[in-house]
Order: structure tokens, then sequence, then C-alpha cells
């Protein structure tokens, strides 16, 4: 039995005609028909007859009517209190530095206008430790470059982010053009984060696989005061083009690194999905969506969505 059947029904017996019923209710009289046929097939029973000026209902019906009509009225409370609901709770996510630069603003505005009554809290922290405060239950999800399979996550590929050399026009050795392979950076003075951050660990091996050495002059383990030092011209750096959005576009140089090894994935990892609130699971939806529009939108620079 279906809700549309009793609508249908209630409409035949209010009007006390099939073909009025079914212009009212934009269907043909044949479906329409069809429908109640079916309907009183599954009720063993006659609901309606025929007369030489419409239909009636038969006592069953009649009897059928009143439980429908009732039926109705509750089904569509359900629906308009489900309408109405509005999820609330707490959420906490944490990102990386380069991350929230291009991600953080658009997601808390899509969270506002969709779940106003959501609490976000939002934890910007390098991606080594945010994974330790998603393992230890301090966040609900969280956006890493790395993740350790043993964990009791749920992982979705984002996201991957081409790496760019960034620094002043003037600096020496500063390289030009659209794009420059690793081999050719060796001399050019470097500001990188440390042995312990993700980035550096993707550039280290994709200086070991070109049979390199980067010349690291400065090692900052925060992004901003890491551009500053950019900025002033100490050295230069290798970021994904997030690390950027800040700033004026053609304040420095951002040029591309040639080899499709040396680039950044982004996951979206959070706790187990019996774990996570409803609030929590509908910021991960969100999440998704709004890193889908950056990049549709090219507002994540380099950043192309995970294929499957």
């Amino acid at each position: 039995m279906e809700l549309r059947q009793l609508r249908y029904f209630i409409r035949i017996v209010e009007l006390g005609s099939m073909g009025r019923a079914a212009l009212d209710l934009g269907v043909g009289t044949p479906a329409l028909s069809q429908q109640i046929s079916r309907l009183e097939g599954e009720l063993s029973t006659r609901l309606l007859q025929r007369t030489t000026t419409g239909v009636l209902p038969t006592d069953a019906g009649l009897a059928f009517f009143r439980q429908a009509q009732l039926a109705i009225r509750h089904a569509d409370a359900a629906a308009h209190a489900a309408r109405q609901a509005r999820l609330a709770g707490h959420v906490s996510i944490g990102l990386a530095p380069s991350t929230s630069g291009v991600l953080a603003l658009p997601l808390l505005e899509a969270m506002r206008e969709r779940y106003p009554d959501v609490r976000l809290r939002v934890v910007e922290s390098l991606s080594g430790n945010l994974a330790t405060m998603l393992n230890a239950r301090q966040l609900d999800l969280a956006v890493l470059f790395e993740t350790d399979g043993a964990r009791r996550w749920s992982v979705l590929p984002l996201l991957e982010e081409r790496l760019f050399v960034i620094g002043r026009r003037d600096l020496p050795g500063m390289p030009t053009g659209r794009s420059v392979r690793i081999a050719r950076l060796a001399s050019l003075p470097l500001v990188l984060p440390s042995g312990t951050h993700g980035l550096r660990a993707i550039l280290d091996a994709a200086f070991a696989r070109e049979r390199c050495v980067p010349h690291v002059v400065l090692e900052i383990d925060g992004l901003a005061v890491l551009m500053d030092a950019v900025r002033a011209g100490l050295a230069a750096t290798i970021q994904p083009g997030a690390a950027t959005v800040r700033l004026p576009a053609d304040e420095m140089a951002r040029i591309e690194l040639a080899e499709r090894s040396a680039r950044r994935r982004n996951l979206l990892a959070s706790l187990s999905d019996d774990e996570l609130s409803p609030a929590a699971l509908a910021a991960r939806v969100v999440l998704r969506r709004v890193a889908a529009g950056l990049v549709a939108q090219q507002r994540w620079p380099g950043a192309t969505l995970h294929e499957p």
C-alpha cells in the first residue's frame, strides 16, 4: 500500500468521479483506475462502486476513507516535522595552515547557511598533530596528508595539489617560466618546514629521486612566518598553491614543479561512521562539496579533485 494510492482514493471519494479526480491529480484516468484496482486487490475488498453519475464508496470504502484521511494527515505532519527540524550539535574539524587558508572560510559560510544550529570548532595545526588529535578523539574529522591505515578512521581521498616554487623574482637563482624541474633547484636557497612536517618528507623524497639535495637555509614550521621570510627575500620555498591565497596575486613568482611525483594528496579523515554524530556526518558532506566547488571555480590554486 502506497501513500499515493491513499491520496488517489481520498480525492476520488471527495469528487465522486474517477474522471474529475484524474484531472485534478494530473494523472490519466486508466492509470488512476489501475492504482485503485491494486489497492482493492491488496485489501481483498471492493472500495468503490460505479453509478450512472460517478462513483460512491462502499461500506468498506467509507470506513477505509476515514482511516486513509487520518493516515495522510499523520504522514503530512511527519514530513512537515522533518522539514522543520534543525540539525544541532558540535563538530570539531582540523585543517593544516595551508588548507585553512583556502578552505576554512568557505566551509564556515556553507555550514552557517545549511546548518545554522551546528557549532563548529576549527583547529589549525600541522597534519601530524591533527592525526594525533583525531586518534585521541579530540577531533571529529580533519584534512590530512598522510594516514596510518591501522587506525580506526574513515578515510576518503579528497584532492591532489601540485607544488610550486614561490619566491621573489629578484632572488638570486629564482627560476623563471611556468614550470621547473627539481634538478635545477639544487642551488636555490630554500626555507622549508622541518623534517617532521609531511610536506618536507614529500620534498626530500622528490629531491632524492633526482639525486640532488635541497639547499635549505632556514627551517620554519609556521606557515605565516615562513611566508614572511619568503616575502622578505631571505629564501624561496616550495609549497602548494593554497599557501599563496592570502598574498597579493602578483607579489611573488609561483612556478610549478614539473615532476608529477612531487604532489600532495589531501585526505578527508574522520572517526568511524558509527562514532560520528549526525552533525559531524553532515559537516563531512558539506566539506567535500565545498572543496569540490572551490576546485571547480579555480579558487584552490593547483588542486585537482581525486578521480576514483
